[in-house]
């Protein structure tokens, strides 16, 4: 009996010690994916990344991680010419907050690349930094009067407040308006688009696409990862956030 009782408190020794090592071993390969990721990406901090599921040795001896969590925070994205924004040529967008989940992630020998199975995740852009992508110098809209986007702001219900201001001279008589538009923004492909659900009634004479020319614009995002897609995006407090979705996903080293 007391032989019993000396393999039992061995067992419960020898499986602590498997879970502390085992504990040890995940928070240096986590520690070690998230320097890894920030010098291949020029990130500014460090990211987080959790590597989920028990026990951690088994996985690594597999080669394949069943769950891996991924948080980074101020990432430059690429992108394309940005329609119709006036700093539309700029190369790349800085995402606040970038987060994303990834499932069966089979590695190879070398670690130097992986894939995952399916991926999800979202990205937050602040209203300030998908500005650029708007119009934001002024472009004459009929003789005599300029318009541009001055700001963007939630608008509620998923929608985004577009600031428009008029300015110039008809008839002379000295135009300053300042007014506002209901969006709504959507993801086709790899482009976000903003556009203008009703344009306001205006005192004077201005064809609709000429304001839709100021109001409406998108913003292209590339360089994912092959295998990720824009799924939905909706307008909230602190930004847009988009949805992103992908399987068979090829992950850099």
């Amino acid at each position: 009996m007391r032989a019993l009782r000396v393999l039992v408190i061995l067992a419960v020794i020898l499986g602590g010690l498997f879970v502390i090592a085992d504990r040890v071993a995940v928070g240096f390969a986590e520690d070690e994916a998230a320097n890894r990721l920030r010098t291949s990406e020029g990130l500014d901090s460090t990211p987080d990344v959790s590597i989920n599921g028990f026990p951690f040795l088994t996985q690594l001896a597999s080669g394949e991680f069943d769950d891996v969590e991924i948080g980074i925070k101020d990432f430059e994205a690429s992108t394309g010419s940005g329609g119709n924004g006036g700093d539309s040529g700029a190369d790349s967008i800085r995402i606040a907050e970038l987060n994303a989940r990834l499932r069966g992630v089979v590695f190879s020998g070398d670690y130097s690349s992986a894939t995952a199975d399916s991926a999800s995740g979202t990205a937050l852009i602040s209203y300030d930094e998908l500005l650029k992508a708007a119009q934001v110098e002024p472009v004459q809209v009929i003789p005599g009067l300029t318009a541009k986007v001055t700001g963007l702001s939630d608008g509620g219900n998923g929608k985004i407040k577009v600031g428009i201001e008029l300015t110039g001279s008809l008839l002379g008589n000295d135009v300053s308006e300042r007014l506002s538009v209901l969006s709504s923004v959507k993801v086709g492909g790899d482009t976000v688009s903003v556009d203008a659900d009703v344009l306001p009634d205006l005192p004077f004479s201005v064809a609709e696409e000429s304001i839709r020319q100021i109001a409406d614009f998108t913003q292209t995002i590339d360089g994912l990862p092959a295998g990720i897609k824009l799924d939905k995006v909706q307008a909230a407090e602190g930004g847009v956030e988009i949805s992103v979705t992908g399987s068979d996903v090829k992950l850099a080293g």
